[in-house]
């Protein structure tokens, strides 16, 4: 029966499909790499997506985010992320968690639940203790790099954390998982030098903040408010995802499952 997936099912075929419909896919981080994550989720019908981010919509966020509009701005991601989803594929089923992955947090989620886990955020201890949680569950997972300050999006590789280079988020990335004991983590990283954001004050989140008012973290708080632009976080979403529905469905070049 024709339905919005078929053109889908045309290159991977019923049985990848039926695979992606009983998968659960969490993603960590829904802003511009993590948005563009769950839009691709959701238009290859997986049937089953957690959405984790504790952000408000910022005025500064419509550059780059898919789920950003000026209609959205001030609403909570995941909640705007949901509604999308729906939009999408009323039938698909989506956990929202407004929350903050850190350690502390880390006992909120089981991810035996997990078929995969997509990890788009950006603090370091964050993304150690995802890559540590499903290291302990055997859950797949893979990991986007530094997005911010990069302006090529055709730089963006798929490697193990061992082969990556010129990214620093990755080098910090790999020397703390090998004092983890962790050998293998599965990420997007780019190749391009990051561009050092120019210093101007009359722009800068710093002076002139924008955040909604009761943003639980505002970006002043950042050490460094990277830049950032349409094309870059869009890319590596849209790459995370493709791994993930290629993994799941364990889709071959020939073009069916295995």
């Amino acid at each position: 029966m024709l339905d919005q997936f078929s053109r889908t099912q045309l290159i991977y075929g019923k049985a990848a499909m039926e695979k992606l419909a009983a998968s659960r896919v969490a993603v960590f981080g829904v802003g511009g790499v993590g948005g563009y994550a769950v839009e691709a989720l959701a238009r290859s019908g997986v049937g089953t997506i957690d959405v984790i981010d504790d952000d408000k919509i910022c005025l500064t966020n419509l550059n780059r985010q898919i789920l950003a509009t000026r209609r959205t701005v001030g609403q909570y991601k995941v909640d705007v992320a949901e509604d999308r989803i729906h939009e999408i594929c009323p039938k698909t089923v989506v956990h929202k968690h407004k929350c903050f992955y850190m350690p502390d947090t880390a006992h909120l989620f089981d991810f035996s639940q997990y078929d995969y886990v997509i990890d788009a955020i950006d603090t370091v201890k964050g993304k150690l203790e995802l890559v540590e949680q499903a290291n302990r569950t055997k859950t797949p997972i893979i990991s986007s790099m530094g997005a911010g300050n990069k302006v090529d999006p055709t730089a963006f590789r798929i490697a193990d954390i061992n082969d990556t280079s010129v990214c620093p988020l990755a080098r910090v990335m790999r020397y703390e998982l090998r004092k983890r004991g962790i050998k293998k983590l599965k990420v997007v990283y780019s190749q391009e030098p990051p561009i050092r954001p120019v210093e101007d004050m009359a722009i800068s989140c710093r002076e002139h903040c924008v955040c909604p008012p009761d943003t639980a973290r505002k970006c002043t708080i950042r050490r460094d408010i990277p830049g950032s632009n349409a094309v870059v976080p869009s890319v590596v979403g849209l790459i995370l995802a493709g791994e993930v529905i290629k993994d799941l469905t364990q889709f071959d070049p020939k073009g069916r499952v295995k």
